[in-house]
């Protein structure tokens, strides 16, 4: 993920001699020539960590036209920060950049599914997906880990191999976020196609029809969706419930593991 295109980003902060609005609306730090000089050796300072970091996260944010696509920045950052601590503790495949993530706080009638290659800064898909029967109706508003709930998980997932079973081919989940979603392989939560998951369903009854807890997509896309994020990728599933917790939502080590990509990178060129 750390490409030239990333150095060139912590050499331009040297850039910055005055202090300037970013997207959330934080000023920006600027940034001397010796500090870059430590920057490139590998030895910033946590600030200086957190500026590199800041600053690349909303260059994606702003490449990918997420915005624009209906995916809000806080959101996004939490679940780029989750991506980096999963990559830290090789949880996912070190050759894969895809970022899956789901907003539960959109009703089903959006396409509230964006699935991002973070090294292109584009987003590959961007869909529907429907929420478990006992979640809600339009919106999703209670979940659970509980085996037979019929509710949707929220949390982080690492996606596994595919498989074909009743709905055709679909994806294993492995979630990683306990007693939130560690109970997805029992339940057989996976990825797949469904009919009542279509812009057609959400024109007949005003919202997607609801699966057992599955992130059900569209059949005409599901097929893609799956082959594109299968074998060791992360999906993060958001919504506002307030009893969430992980210990992959920890910034400061996402800040401390970018910096280290950063330095290994710099050291090699």
């Amino acid at each position: 993920m750390l490409r030239p295109a990333i150095l060139l980003l912590a050499l331009s902060l040297v850039s910055f001699s005055s202090p300037e609005a970013n997207p959330v609306g934080e000023t920006i730090i600027p940034v001397t020539a010796a500090t870059t000089t430590t920057t490139i050796a590998g030895g910033m300072s946590f600030e200086e960590k957190e500026m590199a970091f800041s600053q690349h996260l909303e260059q994606v944010y702003k490449e990918a036209k997420l915005e624009s696509k209906g995916l809000s920045f806080p959101v996004f950052k939490k679940a780029f920060v989750g991506f980096l601590n999963l990559k830290r503790r090789e949880a996912i495949s070190p050759a894969q950049d895809i970022l899956t993530i789901v907003d539960f706080t959109k009703p089903s009638r959006a396409k509230r599914m964006w699935v991002i290659d973070l090294e292109s800064k584009k987003v590959l898909f961007n869909t529907l997906v429907a929420h478990g029967r006992n979640t809600g109706n339009d919106k999703a508003e209670k979940f659970s880990n509980k085996p037979n709930s019929y509710m949707s998980s929220l949390g982080f997932y690492v996606t596994d191999q595919t498989y074909y079973g009743k709905h055709g081919l679909s994806l294993k989940l492995d979630g990683m976020d306990e007693g939130f979603n560690t109970n997805a392989r029992e339940r057989a939560i996976v990825v797949h196609g469904a009919d009542y998951a279509t812009s057609d369903f959400v024109k007949q009854y005003g919202r997607l029809g609801r699966s057992l807890g599955c992130p059900a997509l569209p059949t005409e896309i599901s097929k893609e969706v799956i082959q594109t994020i299968k074998n060791e990728t992360v999906m993060y599933v958001h919504s506002n419930d307030a009893s969430y917790r992980s210990n992959y939502l920890d910034e400061a080590l996402a800040v401390e593991s970018f910096a280290t990509d950063l330095s290994v990178f710099a050291k090699n060129i």
